[in-house]
């Protein structure tokens, strides 16, 4: 009996991932990796992305990057086009917050920290990316690259005491519908995905303190009761980065339990 191979959702497709050695970057690279794509798990920590890469075999190189510096976004999209020889799909993943505090108690370094990694770290890379996916062949229905920020629930329902972190998120919301009005015409669809808070290391961050009464409050917020996981941001970022997705550019999706509504 012969075993028939299915091509995996993502197959042939070559994809980096920025804060991809924890949490939901890791999450998103494992799915990636499993449903057919070659990665580039780039993180500021090398160490944390040699171990997702050493999880994920030889579909996967590590890269020690830090995103706030325009070289070492040049140097991750161009080891994934050495190495992989192509490059179909960034996933700006990396992100920081503050922790939970009056806004006007937020530290200028801790704003500007802020401003940096979730904000000018996109630019940065759509300033690098755009270019080499423009000069991709259209693939099918014309797509030639796709573009997945990670938002958060916090840019559409702010929770106080997260204020700048919240206004950074929002930003990125509306970049990613202007960059995909913007590079529609081009083939290049540019998408995020807005998780409620996670199973990740930024958890004890957004909270403040993890305590039983801490977690009870906060997932009295989410209807279906429970913490978003990597493997659900891997799921949606799959999908939303799959040839399925195709007519699909702009979108900002929650994942988040139904938080938001």
């Amino acid at each position: 009996m012969t075993s028939t191979h299915h091509p995996g959702r993502l197959e042939g497709k070559v994809a980096v991932v920025t804060g991809g050695g924890s949490g939901f970057g890791a999450g998103i690279c494992a799915k990636f990796v499993h449903e057919g794509a070659q990665v580039v798990v780039a993180d500021i920590d090398l160490q944390a992305a040699l171990d997702v890469a050493a999880r994920l075999g030889p579909a996967a190189r590590a890269l020690r990057v830090d995103v706030t510096q325009a070289a070492d976004l040049r140097v991750m999209l161009d080891a994934a086009q050495v190495h992989f020889r192509r490059l179909d799909i960034l996933v700006n993943n990396a992100g920081v917050t503050h922790l939970p505090q009056a806004l006007e108690d937020v530290t200028e370094a801790d704003f500007d920290r802020i401003v940096a990694v979730n904000m000018k770290a996109i630019y940065l890379a759509m300033r690098e990316v755009v270019p080499r996916l423009k000069a991709n062949p259209p693939g099918p229905k014309g797509i030639r690259g796709v573009v997945l920020n990670m938002a958060s629930t916090a840019g559409v329902s702010p929770r106080p005491r997260l204020g700048w972190y919240n206004a950074s998120k929002g930003w990125v919301i509306t970049a990613t519908r202007a960059n995909a009005v913007e590079l529609a015409p081009f083939g290049i669809r540019v998408v995020a995905l807005n998780p409620v808070a996670g199973e990740t290391p930024l958890l004890k961050s957004f909270m403040g303190q993890d305590t039983p009464e801490v977690r009870a409050k906060f997932l009295s917020s989410i209807p279906l009761g429970r913490f978003s996981t990597p493997e659900d941001l891997g799921n949606a970022a799959c999908y939303l980065c799959s040839d399925e997705a195709s007519m699909i550019t702009g979108v900002c999706m929650e994942v988040d339990g139904g938080r938001c509504i």
